[in-house]
């Protein structure tokens, strides 16, 4: 049986699942779970019953449910070896996790939907105030990360040498965030450099949002 990934196709933390899967050839099947419609499907008993975080993704393999995107990208790799999406050597795998959780551990979770949402409708913030939160705590994590990866000669054609990886699985995700609120992404060479590069192989490709079998318009409403 097929693997199946509960996804949202503007969810990062889903995207980078898919990736994930892509990369290792792995065949899957995407149940969609759409965080606004019908009152938002993850709220579903149905699917708390599956994944009580009530959040994407979820990763149900047949016989096991695992939710948290990092655990689900290191399952992936422990239980299919090649490509390998984390290096060898222990120091430069700590590196490498290190700036995977500057993604999805600092920037993503205080910048994602229900965060966003929360703002309008409970604090009563306006649409210009949301993206003003939203895009400083972007910038915040980008400039860290553009400052680590552009002065690091571990940095290849892709975040670690030249082969993508968990680093590049979290990053591609968190630009696409960026560039489709219309930030400026000049003061970030290095990074656009990497998201270029990954952009240009059918496992980013093929996860990404227009490719999604939920996607809708690139701007949703909150």
């Amino acid at each position: 049986m097929k693997p199946k990934l509960y996804s949202y196709w503007r969810s990062s933390a889903a995207f980078r699942v898919r990736i994930a899967l892509n990369l290792k050839g792995m065949d899957y099947e995407v149940i969609p779970i759409h965080l606004s419609k019908n009152g938002g499907e993850q709220l579903s008993e149905a699917y708390i019953s599956k994944n009580p975080t009530r959040l994407v993704p979820l990763l149900d393999d047949g016989k096991n449910c695992i939710h948290q995107s990092l655990a689900i990208i290191e399952y992936l790799d422990e239980i299919q070896s090649t490509p390998a999406l984390l290096p060898s050597s222990p120091i430069d795998r700590a590196w490498v996790r290190s700036l995977a959780m500057d993604i999805a551990i600092d920037i993503h979770p205080i910048s994602n939907l229900r965060v966003l949402r929360y703002l309008i409708k409970q604090v009563g913030a306006s649409n210009e105030a949301k993206d003003t939160w939203y895009q400083h705590w972007i910038k915040v994590g980008l400039d860290s990360l553009e400052k680590q990866l552009g002065a690091d000669p571990r940095v290849g054609r892709f975040a670690f040498r030249d082969q993508p990886g968990l680093i590049d699985i979290c990053l591609v995700p968190q630009l696409f965030n960026a560039v489709s609120t219309k930030m400026d992404m000049s003061p970030y060479p290095t990074l656009m450099k990497i998201f270029n590069e990954c952009m240009k192989l059918p496992a980013f490709i093929d996860a990404s949002w227009e490719k999604q079998i939920d996607a809708e318009g690139l701007n949703p409403s909150i």
